[in-house]
């Protein structure tokens, strides 16, 4: 191998390194967004639960005309 093909394999090396870190934060922030997020879709969950019963069949306001109508 010639030293410049050498110094070639050396620069796309570091280059890609480069990006897989840049790759590995990205990945990184998603995750802990989407634990969040999961966290946030658990807690309304179980709070539309909560009301749901809460109700005993009745009308949820939601389902109801506003007044004006």
């Amino acid at each position: 191998m010639t030293e410049d093909r050498i110094t070639q394999l050396e620069e796309t090396i570091a280059h890609l390194t480069l990006v897989v870190d840049d790759l590995n934060e990205v990945v990184t922030k998603q995750d802990a967004e989407l634990a969040r997020v999961s966290h946030l879709v658990r807690i309304l969950t179980e709070r539309e639960a909560e009301r749901e019963q809460g109700n005993s069949g009745g009308v949820v306001l939601g389902d109801e005309r506003p007044p004006h109508y």
